[in-house]
């Protein structure tokens, strides 16, 4: 068995004369961290799209632990186990920090589409709840409504509700952007926790997150791969540092 959990062969993504992503090959291995980085417009959203299907490709294919999972639909992509954040936090923002998490939980119990439920029949996902807040570090906001966090609470709370899903695949879209620095630490911290035991492709900004959590880094330019490897490897290769880190992208 192949020690990828995820793989791109060839994926390419065309809008009408344009081409997104050109014949992108990645070899996500397994209980790793691999961060997508690039200028803005290199093409970096367009594949987490196209691995959560938001996108179908023009050509190519993605593997999931070795099968082939390009013409899947986004439902059978999360029921695979692919869960996926994103750019701009997505919380129920009248609701406690603890029921979005019961609501995430629910596919546990088989009634996430049974609307009309009483609240109540979710008491039994509390233990696991508060179990998953404590792991983020959210406990002591359990009561709390999630409009009232903070930014980079809100973005803790989201990733504690992928966590919810129980992914062996964690994609995360820019998990700092817009943080302050005391955030983007309680993050990152967080991401190399939640890591255990599963794998993790990131996209992101902030090149001392990227440094700090990734084992490996696959460079985007344009839609097509310019650099891969480590930190090191990437971050001192001559075209990397002409069209990315030498460009003024943070």
């Amino acid at each position: 068995m192949s020690d990828c959990a995820l793989e791109t062969e060839g994926l390419t993504k065309m809008f009408g004369g344009f081409t997104a992503v050109r014949d992108v090959a990645l070899q996500v291995k397994r209980h790793t961290i691999h961060a997508l980085i690039g200028p803005n417009g290199a093409g970096k959203t367009t594949v987490f799209n196209l691995l959560t299907k938001v996108h179908r490709p023009t050509g190519g294919r993605i593997l999931y632990e070795g099968t082939d999972i390009t013409a899947d639909t986004p439902a059978t992509i999360a029921r695979r186990g692919i869960v996926r954040s994103f750019q701009i936090s997505a919380t129920f923002p009248h609701m406690s920090v603890r029921d979005n998490v019961r609501v995430a939980l629910q596919r546990r119990l088989g009634t996430q589409y049974q609307f009309w439920r009483s609240i109540r029949s979710l008491s039994v996902l509390n233990e696991r709840a508060m179990e998953l807040l404590s792991e983020v570090g959210l406990a002591d906001y359990a009561e709390a409504n999630a409009a009232d966090l903070s930014y980079g609470r809100k973005r803790t709370l989201e990733i504690a509700t992928t966590l919810a899903l129980d992914p062996p695949l964690l994609l995360l879209d820019e998990p700092t952007q817009g943080m302050a620095l005391e955030d983007v630490d309680r993050i990152k911290q967080l991401i190399r926790k939640i890591a255990q035991g599963r794998t993790i492709l990131m996209v992101e900004h902030n090149m001392s997150v990227v440094s700090d959590l990734c084992h490996t880094i696959t460079v985007l330019q344009r839609g097509e791969i310019l650099a891969q490897g480590s930190y090191g490897e990437v971050s001192n290769d001559p075209a990397v540092k002409s069209a990315y880190l030498g460009g003024g992208h943070a």
